[in-house]
């Protein structure tokens, strides 16, 4: 169902009945409101992946236990798993936009917070209001990209999101690892390293104010007009005029169906997608991503490196999960999203099984050391460059318009609960355990991934949203 047709930006994957994304000045302002979106982005990654470095000065300073870093850490996921909920409703209720431009405050406020936690109780607290903003961002902004994207361009735009939050993850790396080797005698070093997330929240809240609204969006409150417009701001005249077309034919659709809100939970089809949404989400963070990007120095110290060490090749989490994303961007326009999945989590589990079996199988020593880094950072690099961006995209495609933010955070809240089990239990279940058995945990669960994602997740390449939401209907009906 699905026009080859050579655009002059190379998009070859035209809708049946739309005309070509060529290139034009509209697409230099797509691409500004994708950058100013994706801050969201950059913003989770670096308040979720800060924490990594900041830890060792964290607990000197506030008297941390493993429990009770436990527990600081992993709060922010329970905040995320309610941000993104109650944010795809606000998203659903109030706009797109609107909901990025709340979540830019939310992200000052957490942030300053945290930064002037006097003791561990009150960091708590601080870190479940920045989780607030970052599970609102993680529900809100790959729909305002999906939405406002062409169907050819959507996994690409969509998957910037994700550079963003390996961008941002690495960027804290970073500036931990150059703040802890010139100030790392000082305990409150950390709260230095949390305040620098205060620059990109503003530098969102100031460009989301000259981005438009989602024309989707705008459709499903009536507002016609101003959403034909935006869709002149980033499409051709003809081209925005095609879809205009089909989304008021997909809105028919809806009200005669009856597919318009929370009630449609209900509804079988979309239980069904519902469900392979939040399985999804799940998933992605049982391969145990965050247990590297939270506690990968850590990890490091666990395997044998120094304290100055393991804070700088945990830097390579960081950089590798950046070229991982790069690679998944390239990968997306030319494979399928399920053979993408099945064998990113494939690739997941294997480097689980062989660092598991140098920590276990490996004397104590360089080596062992070493084997454990390398599979570590080949692990980020296969994981980011499949299962990462393509979670995101996939979420952001599967569900009906005037329900999609609404289910993308019922999803989102999924995948936050299973960070959140993972960011608190990983530090007291290795030090159980231990490291090898800690990781042959995760390879373990790779496997039931490995074939529950090949029995339910269906295809939604090469489809724009419209014929996404037709085809599911149909099929799960």
């Amino acid at each position: 169902m699905r026009r080859k047709c050579m655009s002059a930006h190379g998009a070859t994957n035209t809708p049946a009945g739309l005309p070509p994304d060529v290139r034009g000045p509209h697409s230099s302002r797509l691409g500004l409101i994708a950058v100013v979106a994706t801050f969201g982005g950059l913003l989770f990654g670096y308040d979720t992946g800060v924490i990594n470095g900041a830890l060792e000065s964290l607990k000197v300073d506030l008297g941390l236990t493993a429990t009770t870093e436990g527990i600081s850490v992993g709060i922010l996921h329970i905040g995320a798993a309610v941000g993104a909920f109650v944010g795809g409703m606000m998203s659903d209720r109030h706009g797109r936009r609107h909901n990025i431009l709340l979540l830019a405050i939310v992200f000052m406020v957490g942030t300053i917070a945290c930064t002037l936690a006097p003791n561990w109780q009150v960091l708590t607290v601080a870190r479940f209001i920045l989780g607030l903003a970052v599970g609102g961002a993680s529900a809100t902004v790959p729909v305002y990209l999906a939405e406002i994207a062409p169907a050819e361009r959507r996994g690409p735009l969509v998957t910037r999101n994700e550079v963003m939050i390996v961008g941002g993850q690495f960027a804290s790396f970073v500036v931990n690892a150059i703040l802890f080797q010139i100030w790392g005698h000082v305990d409150s070093i950390w709260r230095v390293m949390l305040l620098v997330a205060v620059l990109p929240a503003i530098a969102l809240f100031v460009g989301m104010l000259r981005m438009p609204e989602s024309p989707r969006w705008l459709v499903a409150q009536g507002r016609t007009d101003e959403a034909l417009e935006v869709l002149r701001q980033v499409r051709t005249p003809e081209r925005a005029e095609a879809e205009m077309a089909e989304v008021h034919r997909l809105a028919a659709e809806e009200a005669e169906s009856r597919t318009a809100g929370s009630t449609d939970l209900g509804v079988r089809w979309i239980r069904r997608l519902i469900f392979i949404g939040a399985g999804l989400g799940i998933f992605q963070q049982l391969s145990g991503i965050n247990a590297v990007m939270y506690y990968g120095t850590g990890v490091l110290a666990d395997a044998g490196f120094s304290a100055n060490a393991s804070i700088a090749f945990n830097t390579l989490n960081g950089l590798f999960s950046l070229l991982g994303i790069t690679v998944g961007i390239l990968l997306i326009g030319k494979l399928s999203r399920r053979t993408m999945l099945v064998g990113g989590f494939c690739l997941t589990t294997f480097f689980h099984l062989l660092i598991a079996g140098s920590a276990l199988l490996l004397p104590e020593g360089d080596t062992k050391s070493f084997a454990i880094l390398i599979f570590m950072v080949l692990f980020v690099f296969c994981m980011q460059g499949t299962l990462g961006p393509l979670t995101w995209l996939i979420l952001s495609e599967m569900f009906p318009l005037k329900i999609r933010s609404l289910a993308m955070g019922v999803c989102v809240l999924a995948l936050w609960l299973g960070t959140w089990f993972v960011a608190t239990f990983f530090p007291p279940y290795t030090e159980a355990v231990g490291l090898g058995y800690a990781f042959l945990t995760f390879a373990v669960l790779g496997v039931f991934a490995i074939a529950w994602c090949y029995k339910v997740v269906p295809e939604t390449r090469g489809r724009s949203l419209e014929q996404l939401e037709k085809y599911f209907r149909e099929r799960y009906s």
